[in-house]
């Protein structure tokens, strides 16, 4: 009877394991054919996979499953799954980029010069301006291009192959897969999308590890995965968040938070006021209600950042799985 009992417990836990990994097949949607070697990933984390060279792949989500699931490919256009199952294998098409671009070859001085602004431009909006940024290196610059003279209000950067970058401040790898950006000229408003590997450095060195340990902690606090951790666990106001309404009047943990089963949304009928320290930022929501997690991952469709937590661009993202250092 014992024995049974372990037998049992074995074939249930295994189950569970099994039904924890998650199963597919990537394609091209205009032709069918299988795409090789795509990225299988979570967005903003270290945890992903590829396909294999008949487009399938296998990935282990226990440890993010109330995560989307992003898939991207060179040449491709990712693709975003809010809902996913373990039951059956997925099949995934993803649609092939294709861009109109008018006097995009680089032969004139001229346009040699626009170029190095255009890029220099890119990298302010796309990179950010802080210590962070100047410290990052795109390491496929070429790879990026720009619309030039076909809208003079407009700067777009396109990126058919994802956007390498050395994070040499927090100590991070980085690939970005480009889907879109735009910087307003006339607004001075940028908006870019796209998705996010991490990968760490490898670097030996003790010493260089301490420092990236430091400048990620220095990056963290206050930044929005911060605000979002701090408010899963109603800490807010001890590590240092203020949080106010449109007209001045602080609120509580309750009155911006709501659960529904294990699920938590942050949902108010008017804007945040967010500070931190001497910085201030604002939440305007752009959905009735906002979800996040214990991860401090947030619905980045539900919210447009004013200040201070706007100017975190890519050189201060930090993935899921950091942690603070006690």
């Amino acid at each position: 009877m014992r024995k049974l009992i372990l037998l049992f417990i074995f074939i249930s836990f295994y189950t569970v394991a099994y039904n924890q990994v998650i199963k597919g097949t990537v394609l091209d949607k205009n032709t069918n054919d299988t795409i090789c070697f795509a990225s299988v990933y979570f967005n903003a984390t270290f945890s992903g996979t590829t396909s294999d060279r008949k487009g399938n792949f296998e990935l282990d989500i226990s440890k993010n499953r109330a995560m989307p699931l992003t898939i991207s490919a060179i040449g491709y256009y990712s693709v975003t799954l809010d809902n996913f199952s373990t039951a059956k294998s997925l099949i995934i098409y993803l649609t092939p980029k294709t861009y109109e671009l008018a006097g995009v070859a680089v032969a004139a001085k001229s346009l040699e010069r626009k170029r190095r602004r255009n890029l220099e431009l890119f990298k302010a909006e796309f990179l950010g301006t802080t210590a962070s940024a100047e410290n990052c290196v795109i390491l496929n610059e070429n790879d990026i291009t720009f619309n030039y003279d076909s809208d003079k209000d407009t700067l777009k950067a396109f990126a058919l192959k994802p956007i390498q970058i050395d994070n040499r401040i927090l100590g991070y790898k980085i690939t970005y897969y480009l889907d879109k950006f735009e910087y307003y000229k006339k607004k001075y408003a940028t908006f870019f999308r796209g998705n996010i590997i991490f990968s760490e450095d490898a670097a030996n060195e003790q010493s260089k590890k301490q420092f990236y340990e430091r400048m990620r902690k220095f990056t963290y606090l206050g930044s929005r995965m911060h605000f979002f951790r701090a408010l899963w666990a109603n800490e807010l106001k001890p590590v240092g968040f203020i949080i106010k309404d449109s007209a001045g009047d602080f609120l509580k943990y309750k009155d911006i938070v709501f659960q529904d089963g294990d699920n938590k949304f942050l949902k108010y009928p008017g804007n945040l006021f967010v500070s931190y320290n001497i910085n201030s930022s604002y939440i305007v929501f752009l959905t009735e209600k906002v979800y996040f997690d214990e991860t401090g991952y947030f619905d980045p469709a539900g919210i447009n950042w004013k200040g201070e937590m706007a100017e975190q661009r890519i050189a201060d993202w930090l993935p899921y799985e950091y942690s603070v250092e006690k």
